[in-house]
């Protein structure tokens, strides 16, 4: 029998252009578990549950859990909210699971840059892909969508851009001080992510990409994404694609959103579209996203988008939904597909008997969602 480790928290050791995924012929993984802030500990102490029962239930990986305490209370420890270690640290492991970085006494430039993204960014995890779907027993709240809801697939250029950290300030304290902030656009950054895109929608069924810039009026980076695009569209021919600009795809997304299928756009762009997307899907607590190095040189990273959300910190009432389709995306990516499968059919069935949390219309707690995900888990070994 194949047996599931996880931690119990208390260990605190450290120690594709192509989206094929190699499978782990050994099928044992290490997964690094990052809480961190807010809910976060809740929620992926919930997603640990669940892949735990379910990797129990199929006996057909084994997954361990190995916690590592960076976030807000390690920085008011120690400094740092991360080890200086910290990629050598996740290049131990296939994967990390993430929960959220931010705290209300902290600025959040400090928490951000002080751990995700001085992950994302050196580990190369380029592509930040961020499915949107409307779950059963749920419904958009747009009245314009259709009866199946909205089903997107949006892919975020993840290592430069607006959040390259270029730029400075200058005479601090002077009513004439300056502050830059340099966007970065390179053409490889670009080309890598636009390839990325075009075979994300070639696997989906419409075979149809929407590429978000802002080449109107940025006229040196935006107008070299759009180039790519169009250059590196030639090699997808049974990908039909179109373009918008990001202030009339907000207008799409709410008037037209049975128009859209797969979408990509820079670093801010789709940080900001993939929060509407998810608000207009239902709730952002079941919106997943992957931090991806598509080649696999590293590992990647999956995190709920919901953030650290401290007004319900605490409370038993945060939606672990993301969480958990985030854990699935991880095994895919991994190479357990079935199990990804497995799982979300079981979380779809959870939402459609009804037990949701409130930002969802229900009024289950993180534990009801997470004990009702586990009993359907239960019921596929019978």
């Amino acid at each position: 029998m194949i047996e599931t480790e996880v931690s119990d928290g208390s260990d605190t050791r450290h120690g594709q252009a192509s989206i094929v995924v190699p499978p782990n012929k050994s099928r044992r993984y290490k997964i690094a578990s990052i809480p961190a802030d807010g809910i976060g500990p809740e929620v992926v102490s919930a997603a640990i549950d669940v892949v735990s029962k379910l990797a129990k239930t199929l006996k057909t990986f084994t997954i361990e859990f190995t916690h590592i305490p960076w976030g807000t209370a390690y920085y008011k420890k120690t400094g740092a909210y991360a080890d200086e270690n910290v990629l050598d640290v996740l290049r131990s492991y296939d994967a990390a699971l993430f929960g959220s970085v931010g705290a209300p006494d902290v600025p959040d430039h400090i928490s951000l840059w002080g751990l995700l993204l001085a992950i994302r960014g050196p580990l190369q995890l380029y592509a930040n892909v961020r499915p949107v779907r409307t779950f059963p027993g749920t419904q958009s709240p747009l009245r314009t969508v259709g009866a199946k809801g909205i089903d997107w697939l949006l892919v975020r250029e993840n290592s430069e851009g607006e959040y390259a950290g270029h730029g400075g300030r200058s005479h601090r304290g002077q009513t004439w001080e300056t502050a830059t902030e340099v966007a970065i656009f390179t053409y490889t950054g670009i080309e890598r992510i636009m390839r990325f895109a075009f075979t994300a929608a070639q696997t989906r069924p419409r075979k149809f990409l929407t590429v978000v810039t802002k080449s109107n009026s940025m006229r040196n980076g935006m107008v070299l994404w759009d180039e790519v695009a169009l250059k590196v569209s030639k090699d997808f021919p049974d990908v039909n694609w179109d373009k918008m600009l990001v202030d009339a795809m907000t207008v799409r997304m709410v008037n037209q959103p049975d128009s859209l299928d797969t979408i990509v756009g820079t670093n801010l762009h789709m940080d900001i579209l993939s929060d509407l997307a998810a608000a207009l899907a239902g709730s952002i607590g079941v919106a997943p996203s992957s931090n991806l190095d598509p080649t696999r040189k590293n590992p990647s990273l999956f995190e709920p988008v919901h953030g650290s959300a401290f007004d319900i910190t605490g409370k038993g009432v945060a939606n672990p939904v993301a969480t958990f389709w985030s854990a699935a995306e991880m095994l895919a990516w991994l190479g357990e597909e079935e199990a990804k499968e497995k799982l979300m059919g079981c979380v779809e069935r959870v939402c459609e008997a009804g037990v949701l949390t409130r930002d969802l219309g229900g009024t289950a707690s993180t534990k009801d969602v997470t004990k009702a995900v586990c009993d359907e888990i239960e019921l596929l070994g019978r």
